[in-house]
């Protein structure tokens, strides 16, 4: 029960990111900076308490990956930022939760895996499900979204963040923890320069509230969600994780819908069934789950 509380715990925190992102008044490339900056320095801290330090030597065998790992985790925040200003967050999360099914077409080509009939049908259900959901919107305060721009920067993200899992599959020798903590410093590394090019590092935006929400985002959403989950994967079974992953999206949906008044029609709804089913289908085939973290 313990385990299951953190996992839950750590879905609900990750589900509610978007509505603290909406409210911070910078530019999505620098939230994505100082959430990898203030998440890694949480992380490392905690690594050092419970004295769980990554090896050296397996870094260096693994720095390649560790780094175009770290940089697309780090521009998958970005799109999945911008995503969140153009489209609703159900939307966003929605086309975000796209990356398992890009994984499994990439999967015959890069891990070897064979496609199979279950896949394919998940497949075909998942790209039905995302038409609906570009088509049909969804219902914001303001109207002023453009959904089908929000959905491609949601995509965007997914391909970026299939590109995680994937690589993940190669790197050796290191926990999933060290490999997360690695990672966020690599994205803090290679987006340092890409903001300063792009923003100045200026952070012209960071008022009272926003450093109060950005704080929140990468000490509580990132750095204490991800200790949360690496607590709770070593009690749980793989196939419990994977049902428990769902509260992420869910989550994000409802949240969204409560606290901001964004709204789902009902095909925009069988959609977001279709996608989420889709991804639920082609996991539970060999009991293996591919997460998603925002």
């Amino acid at each position: 029960m313990k385990g299951q509380v953190k996992l839950i715990s750590a879905m609900l925190i990750f589900g509610s990111i978007g509505l603290f992102v909406k409210n911070i008044h910078l530019s999505s490339s620098e939230i994505a900076l100082l959430r990898g900056v203030i998440g890694s320095i949480f992380l490392l801290a905690f690594s050092l308490l419970i004295k769980q330090k990554p090896s050296l030597s397996a870094v260096k065998a693994n720095i390649i990956l560790l780094l175009f790992s770290g940089a697309a985790l780090g521009f998958n925040w970005i799109f999945l930022f911008e995503a969140y200003r153009y489209t609703t967050i159900s939307n966003a999360t929605i086309s975000y939760y796209f990356a398992p099914v890009i994984v499994l077409v990439l999967a015959p080509f890069i891990l070897k895996e064979k496609l199979t009939p279950v896949k394919i049908i998940s497949l075909f259900l998942a790209m039905a499900g995302l038409i609906l959901v570009v088509n049909n919107g969804g219902n914001g305060l303001d109207g002023s979204y453009n959904h089908t721009v929000g959905v491609l920067y949601g995509l965007l993200a997914a391909i970026l963040y299939a590109g995680v899992i994937l690589m993940n599959k190669f790197i050796k020798h290191l926990s999933g923890f060290e490999t997360t903590l690695i990672q966020l410093m690599m994205a803090s590394l290679v987006l340092a320069p890409y903001v300063y090019i792009k923003e100045g590092l200026a952070f012209s935006g960071l008022n009272s509230q926003s450093l109060v929400l950005i704080l929140i985002v990468g000490i509580i959403h990132t750095g204490f969600a991800y200790f949360l989950y690496f607590g709770a994967i070593k009690e749980l079974k793989g196939q419990t994780i994977a049902v428990f992953s769902y509260i992420d999206p869910i989550s994000a949906v409802i949240f969204s819908f409560l606290f901001l008044g964004e709204s789902m029609g009902i095909l925009q709804i069988i959609g977001g069934i279709l996608v989420l089913g889709s991804s639920f289908l082609s996991e539970n085939e060999k009991k293996l789950s591919f997460k998603i973290r925002t």
